[in-house]
């Protein structure tokens, strides 16, 4: 059988989601126990502002996290990293241990 990849919720669009419901919902509510429609316009305002920076965080949160797992996948080969126990070590030595005048 082929490994199947398996695709990870998009947990940021549902947080997004029920975040917009709730700048909708809100001020209807405000509304319905008496709050001027002022108020709850400004209520849902503030709330859409809300919603909107913590979901631009969250994504940026996503990227960030993305971008750890592919490091940890494929390990960064930097200028120190080795590729086996004493390959390409520096200097001209030919080989065995002759000291040098």
């Amino acid at each position: 059988m082929a490994a199947q990849k398996r695709t990870a919720p998009d947990t940021v669009s549902d947080v997004t989601r029920w975040a917009g419901f709730c700048c909708v919902l809100v001020p209807v509510v405000l509304v319905w126990c008496g709050t001027s429609l002022a108020g709850a316009i400004s209520t849902a305002l503030g709330l859409a502002a809300v919603t909107i920076a913590c979901g631009a965080l969250l994504r940026q949160s996503q990227r960030g996290a993305a971008r750890l797992r592919a490091e940890e996948i494929a390990p960064h080969r930097g200028r120190h990293s080795r590729t086996g126990a004493g390959a390409h070590r520096g200097g001209r030595h030919s080989g065995g241990n002759t000291p040098v005048d």
